[in-house]
C-alpha cells in the first residue's frame, strides 16, 4: 500500500513518500526534487513538468502554468476576467460555465477543464512516486491552500479522481507544515498541561497563509487561520517586470507586452534577479540577448531600490498577522515560536517585517520548499494501515463560517442559522432536527462574503425528499446530519424521519421525545448552546465526533429543561432514512467526470505511444551516427566496396532521418534499423572476430603443447606419470595430433582470407574445440597416483609411546629430553631429510 504526499504548488510541485527509513522527498527523472507545475501541449503528445517548462518560451501559447488559482471558478468570475489579459495562453468557458484552458493539441483546438489539467500534473507526480517506490500508487494526501472554498476543494478532489488517485485527505498547507513540525518534537507539553503555541507563516509564489496551532504531546489543534490569497512571490516578480518594461520602453523603444514570448523571457529573468537580490545587496545586472527585434537589452537593480519599489506589497505582510492574533485572542508573549516556510519567505524584507511584528527571531527549522509535501506524506502514513506511526491527532479549523437557510412557512420567508462558526473544529458533524410535513430544501452558504476570496458565497442546495406527515396529520420529526468532512468540504450527509406509532394496550411504553405542537414551535434549547431557529422549523444541534450516530442512538431524545413527568404517552418511534438530492455549486457531473477519466487514459496511452515512436527514431539516429564514425575509423578495413554501395543505397541514412524519416510511424523506424543492422552487423562481427581470434588460437595452442609435454614425459618414463595407462596415453596423443592438424589448417586458411570477407573459422568454434580437448584429455593426465601403505613391522619397544604404561628410559649418560647420547643439547638446525612442512 502506497503512502504518498503531493504538494501541488502554483509554480512547483513536490512528492514525498514514506519508506522504512522515514519520510523522503523523491526526485523526478531529471534527478530534481522540484517538478514545475507546468503542462505543455504539442501536435502529438503532452509534456509535463520539467519537459514542459523548457517549452515555455518556444511553445508559449500551448504551455500552461499557474492554473491552480482557477479551480472551482466560473468563467464569468471577475477574478478570472481580470487575469485573462496577463496570461500568455487563452481561457475559455466550459459547457458547465466553469473556466477552461484553450490550447492546440494533436493539431486540433481543444478546451480542457482545470480539473483535467491538474489531473495531468498529478499523473506526472504519480509516475514519479511509482518510480521511487517501485510499486503502483493509489492512496495519497494532496495539499490545498487553507483559504480554498468548498467549490475549489471539490474541484481538486475530482482532479485526483481523474488521475486515478484515491485522495485520503485534502490537507491545508499550513496544517501539513504544522504536522511536519510537531510530530518529531519530543518535548511537547503533556495533554493536561498548557499547550505550546506556534505560529506558521507560509509565503509561496501566489498565496500568503498563516495559522496558529496549539501543540500537546500527540496532539495538534489549529486555533485560527488568516491569509491574503493574492500576496506572494509573483507580486514581487510583477513589480520587477513592470519596472523593466518601462525602462526598456524608454531606453530601447520596445513595447514588451505586445510580444508574449519576450514577456515570458522577462518574467524568467526577473525571477532569477529577485532570488539573487535576496542574497546580495549590491547592484546586479539583468541581460537578455535577442530580446525583441534582435535587440540585446540590459539593466541593473539593487536590493534597496527593489524594496522601495515594493513598499506597497511589503505593507500587506502584517495585516494577516494582526487578523490571526485577533481571531486566536492571543498576545505576542503567548507565542513560543514563529516558523516560516515558502519560497518568498527568503526575501529579507519579508522576514524582517514578520520578525518585527512578533518581536522575536524567526525559526527556519523546516525545509521551506518541502515541508508541505512531508506533512502530507506523514498524514497519509497516519491514515494508512501499512505504516505504524506515533499516535498524533490533528484537529483542523473551518476557514469561513457556514450557515444554512430554508423556507419558513410560519414566518412567510427565509430562516437561517450559523452551523459552523469560523475556526470551528473540523472534521465535524452536527445533527439538526426539523418538523416538516413535506419535502424541503436547505441552502448552505458562507455568511461572511467580504472575507471570502470568492465572488459567490453559495455552497450548494440540498433537498430532503420523501418527507410525509405523521398518521395524525402532525409534522414529522426530520433529523438532518450536516458535516464538514476530512477534506474541509461541507455536505448534508444523511437525513432520517422519526415516525411516531401508537402502542397497543398492555405493551411496554418506550422513552420518546414529546411532539412539538404549532404553538410550541419557536426557540428551543440545544444540546450545547442556545441556537434559535425561526419559523415552523425547530432545530436541535448536537455535536459529534467523526463517527456517525447510529439509528438506535437517534431514535429517542429527552428535553433536559422539562420537569419529570409521572406518565408518558404509550408511543413508539421508527426511524426511516430519507434520500437527499445534493446540488453543490459548480460540482462536476458524474457523466462528465467519467468522460474526463476516459480522456485522461487515452492521453496517457497517446503519450506512451509517442514516447515509443521517439525512442525508435532515436535508436535509428544513434545507430547511424555510431556506424558513420566507425566505418571511417576502426571498421574501415573490414568494409567492402559492395557494403559501402548498399549503405548509400539506403538513401544515405543521415539524409533520410531529417527528410523523409523526420516524421514516420514507429514501425517504419524499427524496419529501417533492422535494414541498417543487416548491413552493419556483419562488419562489426568481423571486427570482433579479428580482435578475439588470435587469443583463441593462442589458448588452444597452449592447451595442445601442455598435453604434448605430458605424453613426452610418459614416454621418457618420468615418475610423475608412470601410474598412467598406456592405452589412455595413446588416446591423448591421438586427440592432440588431430587438434594440432585442425588448428594449423584453420590458421592457414584464415591467413589467406581478406578482412572484408567472412572468416574461415569463428572464435566460438575455436573455443568449443579447446573445451572439447580439455574435457577429453584433462581427466586422463591429472589422474592421481594410488596411495601406498607402509608395512606395520615396528616392534613394541620401538614405538614412540610408553611401554606397558611406562615411558622408555633415556640412554645412559643422557637426561630425558635434554640432548643426544653424547649429552649435547638437541640441535635446532633442520636435517636435510626433515620435512619442514
Amino acid at each position: 500500500m502506497s503512502v504518498v504526499g503531493f504538494d501541488v504548488g502554483f509554480l512547483n510541485c513536490y512528492v514525498a513518500v514514506a519508506r522504512a527509513g522515514g519520510i523522503e522527498t523523491v526526485a523526478n527523472e531529471y534527478s530534481d526534487r522540484c517538478t514545475p507545475a507546468c503542462v505543455s501541449f504539442g501536435p502529438r503528445n503532452r509534456s509535463i513538468g520539467a519537459a514542459a517548462k523548457s517549452q515555455v518560451v518556444t511553445n508559449c501559447k500551448n504551455t500552461v502554468q499557474g492554473f491552480k488559482r482557477f479551480h472551482g471558478r466560473a468563467f464569468s468570475d471577475p477574478y478570472i476576467q481580470r487575469l485573462k489579459s496577463s496570461l500568455v495562453y487563452d481561457l475559455a468557458q466550459m459547457p458547465s460555465g466553469t473556466t477552461g484552458i484553450k490550447v492546440m493539441y494533436m493539431e486540433e483546438e481543444k478546451v480542457f477543464s482545470i480539473e483535467q489539467v491538474t489531473a495531468m500534473l498529478l499523473t506526472k507526480m504519480k509516475e514519479t512516486a511509482e518510480h521511487a517506490l517501485k510499486k503502483p500508487v493509489a492512496d495519497c494526501v494532496v495539499s490545498v491552500p487553507c483559504y480554498y472554498t468548498d467549490a475549489e476543494r471539490r474541484s481538486v478532489v475530482d482532479a485526483a479522481q481523474i488521475a486515478g488517485l484515491n485522495c485520503l485527505r485534502l490537507m491545508n498547507e499550513t496544517t501539513a507544515v504544522a504536522l511536519a513540525y510537531g510530530i518529531y518534537k519530543q518535548d511537547l507539553p503533556a495533554p493536561e498541561e498548557k499547550p505550546r503555541i506556534v505560529v506558521f507563516v507560509d509565503i509561496g509564489h501566489s498565496g500568503y497563509q498563516t495559522s496558529v496551532c496549539a501543540f500537546n504531546k500527540g496532539k495538534l489543534k489549529v486555533l485560527a487561520t488568516a491569509c491574503d490569497p493574492e500576496l506572494g512571490g509573483k507580486d514581487f516578480d510583477e513589480m520587477l517586470v513592470r519596472h523593466f518594461c518601462e525602462e526598456f520602453g524608454k531606453k530601447y523603444k520596445l513595447d514588451v507586452k505586445t510580444k508574449p514570448r519576450a514577456l515570458v523571457r522577462l518574467y524568467q529573468e526577473c525571477e532569477k534577479l529577485k532570488k539573487l537580490m535576496s542574497a546580495n545587496s549590491s547592484d546586479l545586472p539583468l541581460n537578455i540577448e535577442c530580446f525583441m527585434n534582435d535587440i540585446d537589452v540590459s539593466g541593473k537593480l539593487n536590493r534597496y531600490s527593489f524594496e522601495e519599489m515594493c513598499a506597497d506589497v511589503l505593507g500587506r505582510v502584517e495585516a494577516p498577522l494582526h487578523n490571526l492574533m485577533e481571531q486566536a485572542k492571543l498576545k505576542k508573549e503567548d507565542i513560543y515560536a514563529v516558523e516560516i516556510v515558502g519560497g518568498a519567505s527568503r526575501i529579507p524584507s519579508v522576514k524582517e517585517r514578520i520578525g518585527r511584528f512578533f518581536g522575536k527571531e524567526l525559526s527556519t527549522t523546516l525545509n521551506a520548499d518541502e515541508a508541505v509535501a512531508r506533512g502530507c506524506a506523514l498524514q497519509c502514513a497516519i491514515l494508512s494501515p501499512a505504516f505504524k506511526v506515533r499516535e498524533f491527532s490533528i484537529t483542523d479549523a473551518v476557514a469561513y463560517p457556514i450557515s444554512l437557510k430554508w423556507n419558513s412557512a410560519a414566518e412567510e420567508g427565509l430562516s437561517d442559522c450559523e452551523v459552523f462558526p469560523k475556526n470551528h473544529a473540523a472534521p465535524f458533524s452536527k445533527v439538526l432536527t426539523f418538523y416538516r410535513r413535506e419535502p424541503f430544501s436547505l441552502e448552505a452558504y458562507y455568511n461572511t462574503p467580504r472575507e471570502l476570496p470568492y465572488p459567490d458565497p453559495t455552497i450548494g442546495q440540498f433537498v430532503i425528499q420523501k418527507v410525509v406527515p405523521q398518521a395524525s396529520g402532525e409534522s414529522s420529526k426530520v433529523k438532518v446530519k450536516v458535516r464538514v468532512n476530512i477534506h474541509g468540504i461541507f455536505s448534508v450527509s444523511s437525513a432520517s424521519l422519526v415516525e411516531v406509532q401508537k402502542t397497543e394496550e398492555g405493551e411496554e411504553p418506550m422513552d420518546t421525545e414529546q411532539q412539538a405542537t404549532p404553538e410550541e414551535e419557536g426557540n428551543m434549547q440545544t444540546d450545547q448552546d442556545e441556537t434559535k431557529a425561526q419559523g415552523d422549523g425547530q432545530k436541535e444541534t448536537e455535536e459529534e465526533e467523526e463517527k456517525t450516530t447510529s439509528p438506535e442512538e437517534s431514535k429517542t431524545e429527552k428535553k433536559s429543561d422539562q420537569p419529570p413527568q409521572v406518565k408518558k404517552p404509550k408511543v413508539k418511534t421508527k426511524v426511516l432514512e430519507l434520500p437527499i438530492e445534493n446540488s453543490p455549486q459548480w460540482e462536476l457531473a458524474i457523466d462528465m467526470l467519467n468522460l474526463f477519466v476516459e480522456n485522461e487514459g487515452n492521453m496517457i496511452m497517446q503519450d506512451k505511444l509517442e514516447k515509443e515512436r521517439n525512442d525508435a527514431k532515436n535508436y535509428v539516429e544513434e545507430y547511424v551516427y555510431d556506424m558513420r564514425d566507425k566505418l571511417h575509423g576502426r571498421l574501415e578495413k573490414f568494409v567492402s566496396e559492395a557494403v559501402i554501395d548498399k549503405w548509400l543505397l539506403c538513401q544515405n541514412p543521415e539524409n533520410w532521418l531529417y527528410e523523409d524519416g523526420e516524421d514516420q510511424p514507429k514501425q517504419q523506424y524499427i524496419d529501417k534499423l533492422a535494414e541498417l543492422k543487416k548491413l552493419g552487423q556483419p562488419i562489426q562481427e568481423r571486427y570482433m572476430e579479428s580482435e578475439e581470434r588470435p587469443r583463441a588460437f593462442d589458448d588452444m595452442g597452449k592447451q595442445i603443447q601442455m598435453y604434448m609435454k605430458v605424453v613426452e614425459a610418459y614416454k621418457t618414463k618420468e615418475e610423475q606419470y608412470d601410474h598412467l595407462d598406456q592405452e589412455e596415453i595413446n588416446k591423448v596423443d591421438k586427440m592432440v595430433n588431430e587438434a594440432m592438424i585442425w588448428l594449423n589448417s584453420k590458421m592457414n586458411q584464415q591467413s589467406k582470407l581478406s578482412l572484408t570477407v567472412e572468416p574461415a573459422v569463428r572464435v566460438r568454434e575455436i573455443q568449443d574445440k579447446t573445451k572439447e580437448l580439455y574435457s577429453s584429455c584433462n581427466p586422463i593426465v591429472t589422474k592421481p597416483k594410488p596411495k601406498v601403505e607402509l608395512p606395520k613391522d615396528n616392534k613394541a619397544g620401538e614405538q614412540n609411546g610408553p611401554v606397558n604404561g611406562q615411558e622408555k628410559a633415556p640412554a645412559e649418560g643422557t637426561e630425558k629430553g635434554t640432548g643426544d647420547s653424547t649429552g649435547n643439547p638437541p640441535s635446532t638446525e633442520p636435517r636435510p631429510d626433515m620435512d619442514l612442512d
